[in-house]
């Protein structure tokens, strides 16, 4: 397909999208697809990237309790994440390694697994369903995870979590989009957004481009970008540490969330939550702490050679949902800020950017507004 040049008109770009990773390139496919001219922005190459840390889970189960429409909008997305998988792979020739067996969460503990199937049935019954999970007892596990070891007392299985590799999967957002006549500039940080006529002219040193629409989507910058178009986006950096095992003999079939085997044998292990700031670096008593939660659940993994190590920052809000939000002073702005651009990958590229062309909203987001913390900032 053959690419118009850019030459800064109006008319060349519809979409103007700041951030270049898996939330961003979601939303600018999305825009391309739906025949919108797009242009993106990604940033530098040395810029923190959560994308690059991303575990790659599809997960579904414990998000929403106590807020309703998070839980329908992560369930929605699940469910269309085979047809974005498709859809990519059929578009650019890229297998996204998208595997939905279902996911569990191992406990060690009984009181702690009674109390996380308490929490899916409560969650179930704000959502009026009978929420799909299943408790497995160790017995049960083992049938479809045989080498759990010992401390395993039984784990909790949904059948809609699963896994991609986020690598692939950003580099199939890329082309796609690239494929549907999307622009990317690359090594342009974003330093000021005017707001005339209904347009927007957003500066990038002594560049400058003109749209009429901007969709915010840069992760920590956002918190700078949102004023600049009379919004709010109040997040915080938190790190997350993972390693990743050489290849190995395929034994787990099904993600956990915290230890998944990738599509290639290698495994990823995780979950680390630490308030560092902007250090994105790795420490060795984490790193320690997770490898042994690690072989806890699953012996096998104490001989296994460590190839890498790395940290990465979460895009945090203070209640850990996500904000999306159109600016009442310069219509047509957005700001989009989430930690799970996986999991929402689909929601953001269909339901997410139809708002956005269409004005209208989906009912599960309406209440992910900023003005939701302006107490907490008070305070």
């Amino acid at each position: 397909m053959s690419k118009r040049p850019l030459n800064n008109t109006p008319r060349d770009i519809d979409t103007l999208v700041v951030g270049g990773g898996v939330v961003g390139m979601s939303i600018a496919y999305g825009m391309a697809r739906a025949g919108d001219r797009v242009c993106v922005l990604d940033g530098e190459d040395d810029a923190l990237r959560a994308s690059r840390g991303n575990f790659g889970l599809v997960w579904v189960q414990n998000k929403g309790l106590g807020r309703t429409p998070y839980a329908q909008w992560t369930m929605q997305s699940a469910r269309t994440w085979q047809a974005l998988a498709t859809e990519l792979q059929e578009l650019t020739g890229t297998n996204v390694e998208l595997q939905q067996p279902g996911g569990l969460s191992m406990s060690f503990d009984e009181k702690t697994l009674q109390a996380s199937s308490a929490k899916l049935d409560a969650l179930g019954r704000e959502l009026g369903i009978t929420y799909p999970y299943e408790v497995l007892d160790a017995d049960r596990l083992r049938q479809i995870t045989p080498g759990i070891g010992p401390d395993v007392v039984g784990a909790i299985y949904c059948p809609l979590d699963g896994h991609v590799s986020p690598l692939r999967t950003l580099r199939a957002l890329v082309h796609a989009y690239q494929l549907r006549g999307g622009q990317r500039v690359a090594g342009a940080t974003v330093d000021r957004i005017e707001y005339r006529g209904g347009e927007f002219q957003v500066h990038a040193g002594d560049r400058s481009w003109t749209a009429g629409r901007v969709v915010l989507a840069a992760g920590l910058a956002n918190r700078e970008l949102a004023p600049l178009v009379g919004l709010n986006a109040p997040v915080r950096p938190v790190r997350g540490q993972l390693m990743v095992t050489e290849r190995m003999q395929p034994f787990l079939h099904h993600p956990c969330h915290f230890v998944r085997q990738t599509g290639e044998g290698t495994v990823q292990i995780g979950d680390s939550k630490e308030e560092a700031g902007m250090d994105d670096g790795t420490t060795m008593p984490e790193m320690a702490r997770i490898a042994a939660r690690a072989v806890r659940c699953f012996p096998i993994l104490a001989s296994a050679n460590i190839v890498r190590t790395w940290g990465a920052l979460r895009v945090m809000t203070p209640d850990g949902y996500p904000i999306y939000q159109e600016s009442a002073r310069c219509p047509g702005a957005f700001v989009v800020t989430c930690h799970s651009g996986i999991t929402l990958a689909p929601a953001h590229a269909g339901p997410l950017v139809d708002w956005m062309r269409t004005g209208t909203e989906p009912a599960e987001i309406r209440g992910f507004k900023a003005e939701r913390f302006d107490h907490v900032q008070a305070h």
